[in-house]
Order: C-alpha cells, then structure tokens, then sequence
C-alpha cells in the first residue's frame, strides 16, 4: 500500500480536527459571584462549577470589586448578593447594567424583604433567589434567565404581584402599549424568551427587542422581570 504524501496526511488531519471541532461540548456557560462571606462565597464557587455546563470565572468580595473587575470579563450571568458592605448589592446591579446590559444579574438574598425586592427590580436585576435554594432549582433558575425568563420563587412572585395590586399607578402606560406590543408582554409575562417570542409571532429577534423597548418606556420599567410582573399585577386588578 502506498503511504499517504504529507499533503494527504495534512488534508486528513484538517478533516479530523474540522470533525473533532464539531462534535466537542459548548462552551460552559459562565458566572461571577458577588459574595463577601469567605464560607458562603466558597460554598457557591463550589457549587456552580459541580454543574458540568457551568464555570465560575470569578468571584467578588466587594461591590467596588465587582464593579471594577466584572466588565472586563462580561460572563453570562452574575449572582450578586443584596448585602454587601459600603455599596450595596443592589447599587452595583445597578452600576453593572448599566456597563453590560445584555449580562442577566439575578440577586441572591437570606431574607424576602419586599422592599429591597422592589429596589432591586427597579435597579435592573432579571430575576431574584433566596439563599435557601436548592441546587438543582439554581441551576434550573440559571438556565431560565439565560433564556429570557424570570427567575424567582414562587413566594417572592407572589409578594411582587401583591405590591403592584395596591399600587393605583399599577395600569399606568397599559392603554399607551400597541396590540403588538401587548402581544409580546403577554408572552414575556408566560416565561418566553425573546427568540420564542420572535418565533411564535413570526418577528425577527431585533424587532422583538425593538418593541420591548418601547415597552419598558411607556410602562416606566428597566427590566423584563419588572415588565412582566407590571402586566401580571395589572391583569389581576
């Protein structure tokens, strides 16, 4: 049998490594922590990288820290815990998104206190956990806000929901919202990502994105987790 030439030896070894590139895993999706206890921050680096589809790539004592540090990263998704001394969790959700908005920035907290709820909403945080929760849920959770849902218990929900049923104002900016704008809150409200939205309504993305904006605008909102639970809150009036 004749040997192979080294160009057939180089073209066999570009088919290999295009097919060796092709069935290869993704890219573990990547998470900051913001946590200032030693143990608990250990605890959570521990348990976001014990997810085979998951890579902690840094985590922060501060909210200076984060603040300085995480942008240069840009992960996927950050967990940030609400207390933290000097700046506070929900500051520094508030500082980052406004760095990276396109990151999903769920807060994690010992304690559902309804006003710090409500604060961290209006500062832009995608979905909202308490410590307590079980592994498997957080990564369930994670995968949600990655995908455009909102990630929250279903006691936290429900005070949320509470909260903007007494607010008079809870309708305001509704009557402003176009048929297809409504559409797409209705869906957002049910969980769907943008590109399921986009999908189900036959839009491109970017025009989902599009009409989301003006959403936010006229119902005086920062993020799709306050968005849907407006809609939600108003629907139950």
């Amino acid at each position: 049998m004749t040997p192979p030439t080294a160009k057939t030896k180089n073209q066999s070894d570009a088919k290999h490594a295009k097919h060796t590139k092709a069935i290869s895993p993704k890219s573990p999706i990547r998470v900051a922590l913001v946590e200032d206890q030693p143990e608990v921050r250990d605890s959570w680096v521990r348990l976001i990288n014990s997810f085979p589809d998951f890579s902690c790539v840094c985590a922060c004592v501060t909210a200076e820290e984060a603040v300085k540090t995480i942008p240069q990263i840009a992960p996927d998704v950050i967990l940030m815990d609400i207390y933290l001394p000097r700046m506070s969790g929900i500051e520094c959700t508030s500082r980052l998104k406004a760095l990276l908005p396109q990151v999903q920035i769920v807060i994690l907290t010992a304690m559902d206190d309804k006003e710090l709820l409500f604060l961290a909403l209006e500062a832009g945080a995608d979905g909202y956990l308490l410590k307590r929760t079980k592994p498997a849920e957080l990564r369930n959770a994670l995968l949600d806000v990655l995908g455009g849902g909102v990630p929250m218990t279903s006691q936290i929900a429900r005070l949320l929901i509470e909260k903007f049923r007494k607010k008079a104002s809870a309708k305001d900016g509704f009557s402003q919202l176009s048929f297809r704008e409504e559409q797409i809150l209705q869906l957002l409200s049910e969980g769907y990502s943008n590109k399921m939205i986009a999908s189900k309504l036959e839009l491109s993305t970017d025009t989902v994105c599009c009409h989301l904006k003006h959403v936010f605008i006229k119902l005086h909102v920062r993020s799709r987790t306050e968005a849907a639970i407006r809609y939600m809150a108003s629907k139950a009036l």
